[in-house]
């Protein structure tokens, strides 16, 4: 039963691959997101929310159909990409790892927002009156106080990445091998009769390491919130 074929090696590879991806491509992003959505007031902001958001309350096949009519081969940027210097995205590991980012970056945003809003803004004052910069004061203060909660934001879109489905598949396609990531290998082999043991053994890889990331999660939070 734990006999691993080729392609379910590959598959389970690059889900952490893309999950791994993603949640490094995005945090950074969504630390300065969370940091002026915590931050500031200013005109549009509701939007920009919005806009941040909708990958959470629109179906993920619904995105993954909008990221390829932009970036697809013959979409708005995509074909410019192509055309003029040869990138293809569509259909492709690059497309399986933007997906991810898209639907996994408002969960982010959003555990950054929370945690950025409770810590003390008298704190990030009392720095900067002792000579420190915003952006010194940004991450030696800011974000070692909000980290429990950035952690848990990026275990969150590592989860949310490794769980994708809809906006891969319809972006970057089920290929073996380049795009077809654990949750899509499973959908292969439950539209094959007899496959049920290699199906369960995904799943549970799927589970396991889904949970041996929350559990890594919260060992660190607990020492951080010690520290």
């Amino acid at each position: 039963m734990l006999n691993f074929n080729h392609s379910e090696l590959i598959a389970i590879w690059l889900s952490v691959k893309v999950a791994l991806l993603s949640s490094l491509i995005s945090l950074p992003v969504a630390l300065v997101f969370g940091y002026g959505l915590a931050r500031y007031k200013f005109f549009g902001k509701s939007v920009i929310e919005s806009i941040i958001n909708l990958p959470l309350v629109m179906p993920p096949v619904t995105t993954g159909y909008l990221l390829l009519v932009i970036l697809g081969t013959k979409g708005y940027i995509g074909a410019t990409l192509y055309q003029w210097f040869g990138i293809k995205l569509a259909f492709t590991f690059s497309a399986a790892v933007i997906a991810s980012v898209f639907v996994s970056f408002p969960l982010i945003v959003r555990s950054v927002r929370t945690a950025m809003e409770m810590v003390d803004p008298g704190l990030e004052e009392a720095s900067r009156i002792l000579g420190a910069g915003k952006l010194r004061t940004f991450f030696r203060i800011t974000v070692p106080l909000a980290m429990p909660g950035i952690l848990s934001g990026t275990v969150l879109g590592f989860a949310r990445s490794l769980g994708e489905f809809g906006a891969t598949i319809t972006f970057a396609g089920n290929i073996e091998g380049e795009t077809q990531t654990l949750p899509l290998a499973i959908f292969s082999y439950m539209q094959i009769p007899g496959h049920e043991i290699p199906t369960f053994r995904l799943v549970m890889v799927s589970v396991l390491i889904s949970f041996m990331a929350m559990g890594l999660s919260e060992m660190f939070v607990r020492r951080m919130r010690r520290v």
